[in-house]
């Protein structure tokens, strides 16, 4: 005979809410899931060489603008080593911001991936490179015992939840490229800057050499898209793929939910408006937090000044979230964020304060 479910008493601790941990928490969209769907019908040929691949890229040539190599990962870290080990060589580095995911999150993956490339973090506030820094970095001479920059990592929105302007990336990139060295744009949050005014079609014009476009955070099931807009990068780029562990069988399942994200129209379709929705949430949690915010609220996170026990209280009421890098706590709005949600947990802030 079956056992009863467990009724937990008044006096249980509350059942998790992951709500806010992250934004990939929340599920995929529905126009992601109708899209694999359609994908699943019929036979397609392996290895990314399927109508669906296709499609998919296309798509997301036209939305750059930009005569693109693209292809699919199903792992933003996979994505981003993957990149990083075509812009450095094992004896050099990539300089990035010093709380970069690549830099904090990544378990030493691009090193992994690129036998032995290195990370150079640089400080800048909010997420941001500060430009002196890196003008620094570029400029000191080249010794046998250091692993010298080849390459330079962005990320918008940053993991601060800023976004870069084109000028501050222009202005970043433009003495990185003087120096003839390799430009690579982390996205994975890239449809939060998207909605929050970044135009898409500048990235190729701005000298980036591979773009990680996200999927996975922006609302679908687990898909990144690598963009290789330096033609350099095309030569036997599939067999490095396979080589890396990333070239996957069935690829139309990775390829597919772009379908989805992008929509018919060559606009950025619901992979943009579902992450305005996200940037809205975030604003809305902004004006409802009672605890100090320590970054600008430009994309969907509200990072805030608590102290452990407040944070423990927090926790005890069901909701989970996680002390960020610099030791602020992180609350994530993702696709899927309700109005109601919000003002759920806009209520047990004001509890636990």
């Amino acid at each position: 005979m079956a056992c009863p479910a467990a009724v937990p008493s008044r006096s249980s601790p509350a059942m998790a809410r992951y709500d806010f941990a992250s934004d990939n928490v929340a599920g995929a969209m529905p126009e992601v899931m109708e899209a694999i769907v359609a994908a699943n019908a019929g036979t397609a040929s392996g290895y990314g060489t399927d109508h669906v691949s296709k499609a998919a890229a296309d798509r997301i040539r036209n939305l750059l603008d930009a005569d693109a190599e693209v292809r699919f990962t199903a792992s933003g870290t996979a994505a981003n080593a993957f990149a990083l080990t075509l812009l450095a060589q094992p004896h050099e580095a990539v300089l990035a911001h010093e709380h970069a995911h690549i830099c904090t999150d990544e378990t030493g993956a691009p090193g992994f991936f690129g036998q032995g490339v290195g990370l150079i973090g640089l400080p800048g506030a909010s997420g941001k490179i500060e430009l002196a820094a890196l003008e620094a970095a570029l400029a000191r001479p080249e010794v046998s015992y250091n692993q010298p920059a080849n390459a330079l990592s962005l990320t918008t929105a940053t993991e601060y939840g800023t976004v870069y302007s084109e000028a501050e990336l222009r202005a970043l990139i433009a003495p990185v490229k003087a120096k003839g060295y390799g430009v690579h744009l982390d996205g994975a949050r890239l449809a939060n800057a998207v909605a929050a005014g970044f135009d898409l079609k500048s990235v190729a014009k701005m000298g980036v050499d591979i773009l990680v476009m996200g999927g996975t955070k922006a609302g679908s099931t687990p898909t990144e898209a690598l963009v290789f807009l330096n033609p350099a990068h095309a030569r036997r780029l599939d067999a490095r793929l396979k080589h890396a562990g990333q070239l996957v069988s069935k690829g139309r399942f990775l390829a597919a939910p772009w379908l989805g994200l992008l929509g018919e129209d060559g606009g950025t379709g619901p992979w943009a408006a579902r992450a305005a929705h996200a940037n809205a949430m975030a604003q809305k949690l902004a004006a409802l937090m009672p605890f100090e915010i320590k970054h600008p609220v430009e994309a969907n996170g509200v990072f805030v000044e608590m102290d452990e026990p407040t944070l423990e209280r927090l926790r005890g009421e069901g909701w989970f979230v996680y002390r960020f890098l610099d030791g602020t706590v992180r609350f994530m709005c993702s696709w899927a964020t309700t109005p109601e949600m919000v003002e759920d947990l806009g209520a047990a802030l004001a509890r636990v304060l």
